[in-house]
């Protein structure tokens, strides 16, 4: 049975009220959902016409290696980036329904040009 790429739409609609651009891919990575952020930040790519897309295609090397390695082998993957002047942290995270992976859920937020950081150990 072929899943219409929209199928988990529903599933992703709360990432519209947050303030970061978010992609969710399935397993194979199919696109199945970009929040309003994401989909201006990939405009120049098609924007939302990328749901249904093969999100692979749309990486170069070396970045379509760790992509499709993330696919057969989740894990969390965190990185910075500076584009036009603005700083971003990417955070592309596993999902998983009913216990199974079943796909990859991308978190692009823009960075302050300071950033605290606090220890807090116990004690």
């Amino acid at each position: 049975m072929t899943r219409s790429p929209n199928a988990e739409a529903a599933t992703f609609a709360w990432l519209d009220g947050i303030e970061v651009a978010a992609t969710v891919c399935d397993c194979q990575g199919v696109c199945l959902y970009l929040n309003e952020r994401a989909a201006k930040v990939f405009a120049k790519d098609g924007g939302r016409a990328l749901i249904g897309q093969n999100l692979l295609d749309c990486h170069p090397e070396p970045a379509r290696l760790r992509f499709a390695a993330q696919l057969a082998t989740p894990a969390p993957n965190s990185y910075t980036i500076e584009k036009g002047g603005v700083r971003k942290l990417i955070h592309q995270i596993p999902w998983y329904k009913d216990g199974l992976f079943s796909g990859v859920v991308e978190l692009s937020l823009v960075l302050p040009e300071t950033l605290p950081h606090f220890v807090r150990d116990p004690g």
